[in-house]
């Protein structure tokens, strides 16, 4: 049933029954947050914020609708330069020209003004860095692609005009920050990183110990303070005004504290996500929220909440680390038992499945999965391979391995090693393809499309680690590596185009499309995607070992492959491969359809 509801002015507004139900949960999670006496005036403002952006009525698509043609690209919006051009009407133009019909969106890392950690100590939500461009610069990816906005909610620069009013003791901004009087028992805090998890500042009234996750120049927000969230929904509607299909919620699992817990993944936050969610179900219902949690796989699907209330999308972090250890130990065991046991809560939400992003490869969201020994070899491995490690602080005052700093194809091949080009490319297109077989929505590195190499210089140079996999690029050296058939960049380009190419046209690639895994070999990692009773399904086999392997296909799926098509393949593909004994060359992948 419809009902009345009053805007900020005082006017009636006709809300039409699903609009009205999620402004009901907005109402009910905002009491859950702050209580009844505080909730009704929250409430009008966050009402106020919906009303001044639909004006009654609800932005964009009706609700998430994904294909097999959604793919998402991962881009710093300086990505590609090019002199005396604005950076995000040059990757706009970029992408245009290379990417058409590749990608369906693309999600653009923190373009805010920022002060550190490569644009994720922002320092206002609401402004673009005039180094990138500005606003109306978002309008030449329209209509090619699609965008995806950072939501940094968790922490702000100390740099920002916030914090320093802050610390200026101005009454408007006294709550907006967590502190901590005292010395409290903090040990039961979860930590990602090794830095101190207070940082003290001189305030108007002497020193202030502020709370800092993530480092000392990134202070985390008190959203026990609702101004704080509120600022939030101000933040998200403008991300919506301003095009975005996908919110990417970052770091979202710390975002409450409460002294005497873990402070990650609390009752709270999940409200708060929950908040987010009926915000955009009652606005803009096209728009998905992505949570990034790079924790272990059981705490990461939490924030599917019930199937409709939390996250449409998450970030799909076990991925990463067990393909790599697949393709590395030449043993796909591992991968597929994890993988076999993958579901969704509903039909309205997916993992976004990657293997390469702008910070490394988590190790955490591992771990339950592949044991201490197999861990180790892999942090051993990037080493040896020239990356670097990140640690976290652990309970017990020791350090623990968090995060592989390694470019993904160095990961896969060392690269001070004289493998072919060929070689390469096969080994790290057979890692694409296992990420691209698998239910959900993909989205790829922009080094990963475009075949880089692992910055190590730059990380050296600037004590970042993770700058070993944010390299920004000439677009000039870029295409003329692009055009050169006989490099590493336009083979690995080239090979994403085939393989993406075949993706888009197969519905059996749906992101709720059917998915088994198959477990038939262990060198083997094999995915049959579509419904049963269809001739729309592809088989996806990849050998993931140095050794040339020949293996049986169950008698069902044989009787269905007996005469198949190859949709895709990183080799020749002999009739041998579509027998009753297949057979796969050395880290081979093949995508076959019933013919």
């Amino acid at each position: 049933m419809d009902t009345q509801i009053a805007d900020n002015g005082g006017n009636e507004i006709d809300a039409p029954g699903p609009r009205t139900n999620a402004r009901e949960r907005i109402r009910n999670l905002l009491v859950k947050l702050y209580g009844d006496r505080v909730a009704p005036a929250v409430f009008e403002k966050v009402n106020g914020l919906i009303c001044a952006l639909s004006n009654g009525s609800p932005v964009g698509a009706d609700g998430p609708i994904l294909s097999s043609k959604d793919v998402l690209l991962i881009s710093y919006p300086d990505q590609v330069r090019q002199p005396g051009c604005v950076p995000l009407r040059t990757l706009a133009d970029f992408a245009k020209q290379w990417l058409t019909g590749i990608v369906s969106a693309i999600h653009v890392l923190p373009f805010y003004p920022w002060s550190s950690d490569d644009g994720f100590s922002v320092k206002s939500w609401f402004k673009v860095a005039p180094e990138y461009g500005s606003w109306s610069d978002f309008d030449a990816f329209r209509p090619d692609f699609g965008l995806m906005f950072d939501g940094v909610f968790n922490h702000m620069s100390s740099q920002s005009d916030w914090f320093k009013r802050f610390l200026r003791g101005d009454a408007a901004f006294r709550d907006f920050f967590v502190t901590v009087e005292g010395d409290p028992d903090l040990k039961a805090v979860v930590r990602p990183r090794t830095s101190p998890l207070l940082t003290e500042f001189a305030g108007s009234k002497g020193p202030v110990k502020v709370w800092t996750t993530f480092s000392s120049d990134q202070v985390d927000l008190n959203f026990r303070n609702p101004t704080v969230l509120v600022k939030a929904i101000e933040a998200i509607l403008l991300y919506v005004r301003h095009g975005a299909r996908f919110i990417r919620l970052d770091a979202i699992g710390f975002l409450w504290k409460e002294i005497g817990t873990s402070c990650i993944h609390l009752p709270q936050t999940h409200c708060i996500v929950q908040l987010f969610r009926a915000v955009l179900d009652a606005v803009a219902p096209g728009t998905m929220l992505i949570t990034e949690t790079n924790v272990p796989h059981e705490q990461n699907i939490s924030y599917f909440g019930d199937g409709t209330n939390e996250a449409h999308l998450v970030y799909n972090f076990s991925l990463p680390p067990l393909v790599l250890h697949a393709l590395a130990t030449g043993n796909a065991q591992r991968l597929t038992d994890w993988a076999r046991t993958l579901s969704v809560p509903s039909n309205q939400t997916a993992f976004l499945n990657f293997l390469a992003s702008h910070d490394g490869i988590g190790i955490n969201p591992a771990r339950g999965i592949l044991n201490e020994e197999e861990i180790t070899f892999l942090v051993e491995r990037s080493i040896r391979h020239g990356g670097f490690v990140s640690y976290r602080a652990a309970p017990d005052g020791t350090q623990a391995p968090y995060e592989l700093n390694i470019n993904y194809l160095d990961a896969l091949s060392d690269p001070g090693a004289a493998e072919p080009h060929h070689i390469v490319a096969r080994k790290f297109l057979t890692a694409e393809s296992i990420m691209l077989s698998f239910q959900g929505v993909p989205a790829i590195y922009f080094h990963s499309l475009f075949g880089s190499r692992g910055d190590r210089a730059g990380a050296e140079a600037s004590g970042i680690p993770r700058r070993i996999n944010r390299q920004k690029l000439d677009r000039g050296q870029l295409e003329s590596g692009l055009r050169t058939p006989s490099s590493l960049r336009a083979h690995i380009y080239s090979a994403h185009l085939h393989l993406l190419g075949a993706r888009r046209k197969e519905p059996a690639f749906a992101p709720h499309a059917p998915q088994a895994v198959l477990d038939i070999h262990p060198q083997l990692f094999a995915v049959l995607r579509g419904k049963r009773d269809s001739r729309k399904r592809v088989l996806c086999m990849h050998n993931v070992s140095s050794t040339s392997l020949t293996f049986r296909l169950p008698g069902d799926i044989l009787g269905d492959f007996s005469s198949a098509r190859v949709l895709w393949s990183n080799g020749p593909v002999p009739q041998s491969a579509l027998g009753e004994h297949c057979a796969l060359a050395p880290w081979q992948s093949v995508w076959l359809s019933p013919d």
